[in-house]
């Protein structure tokens, strides 16, 4: 940790220098937002729709390449005959304690005990929506390797994990399977970490690049748009598929959350390759609709000719086939707009639209 060019006086950094605090001069809008903004429809009033994929799973991988996305950013991706899951979280709710902090909006789609064999497990940051403690013991199980960032194995070591199945990774770093011809790269990403206000950055966070002999992946993590998405693409792209972070976003902290723009943005950086939105559709993370980042996307993505691939929860894709975005999130989003009142007047006036700067 101390040898990585991210670390500094004890603390790691991103290369831009952007810290994790507000962006300046948006703090009262966004204490005026949380204290009386509408939480109308933060959540969704029904669980959303969601498969399961235990029949599938069990199906070959016709194209090489197959994902499904299990809710916020746990994904399983099949990549050439390897099998990775991305961020596990399977709890109930993401934070130090059972009983208070953000609540799934509906269960994973299988438990973690029905998941085929994996051959990886990557976890790119310590937060709790992405690092998960009953999941990982749960994990332990399974014999299989994890692959993260600096210092977050000192966590995965400590809940039990065996030292010699943890891989930790400075960006740029790479690590090959040891039975797979598969190659798992640490890449920047532009955010932060900590599970707690005392331990704030005293862990790294990234970004991954997966390349097998014919696909090449790319998962986000958690980030802000940082121009090294240009050298990620030079150094370890193109992309058959990338997975962006769209959720949890706000003008106030568009540093290091990227929201639906600044994921097309991104993709443009990386070169393209069909999306697949995370990140959103789980928790109540920050002040949107919860089905602002979608609706956001398929209104963004087609007049720049974006491949979106949007699968409901738990249903296996494989991109190369997927035509269209079959918008399944409106089931439940489109009931809830019908019978929402329309704000007044003197209401719509105070309205923030999203994605634009708060002075």
């Amino acid at each position: 940790m101390e040898a990585s060019p991210r670390f500094q006086d004890g603390l790691f950094r991103n290369t831009s220098g952007i810290g994790v605090g507000l962006q300046k001069g948006t703090s009262f809008p966004v204490m005026r937002d949380f204290l009386f903004g509408s939480r109308q429809r933060r959540v969704p009033t029904a669980p959303l729709p969601s498969v399961s994929p235990l029949d599938r799973w069990v199906k070959p991988v016709e194209t090489g390449l197959r994902a499904t996305w299990l809710g916020h950013s746990t994904l399983l991706l099949e990549i050439d005959g390897v099998r990775v899951l991305t961020d596990p979280v399977w709890s109930r709710r993401v934070s130090p304690s059972r009983f208070f902090g953000p609540k799934r909006f509906q269960p994973v789609p299988v438990p973690i005990a029905a998941l085929p064999p994996l051959d990886a497990v990557i976890i790119s940051h310590d937060h709790y929506d992405h690092l998960d403690y009953p999941s990982i013991v749960e994990l332990i199980r399974c014999d299989v390797p994890f692959y993260t960032s600096l210092g977050v194995g000192a966590h995965l070591e400590a809940w039990g994990v065996p030292p010699e199945r943890i891989i930790e990774l400075d960006w740029w770093e790479s690590a090959t399977l040891p039975n797979a011809d598969f190659r798992i790269t640490a890449a920047p990403s532009q955010h932060f970490s900590g599970r707690a206000t005392a331990d704030r950055n005293q862990t790294l966070w990234s970004s991954f690049a997966l390349q097998g002999p014919e696909h090449r992946v790319f998962f986000s993590g958690d980030t802000g748009l940082t121009p090294e998405y240009e050298e990620i693409a030079r150094r370890l792209g193109p992309f058959d598929l990338v997975m962006l972070e769209v959720g949890a976003f706000h003008p106030a902290w568009g540093h290091i959350h990227l929201g639906p723009a600044n994921a097309l943005e991104a993709l443009r950086l990386l070169g393209g390759g069909s999306l697949l939105p995370v990140h959103w559709g789980t928790f109540d993370l920050a002040l949107h609709d919860w089905d602002e980042p979608a609706e956001r996307l398929v209104e963004l993505a087609p007049p720049l000719g974006v491949h979106l691939v949007m699968p409901m929860l738990g249903a296996p894709v494989e991109p190369s086939r997927v035509e269209g975005v079959e918008t399944w999130w409106r089931t439940i989003s489109v009931l809830e707009r019908r019978d929402r009142p329309k704000p007044r007047a003197e209401e719509q006036e105070r309205l923030v639209p999203i994605g634009d700067p708060i002075d």
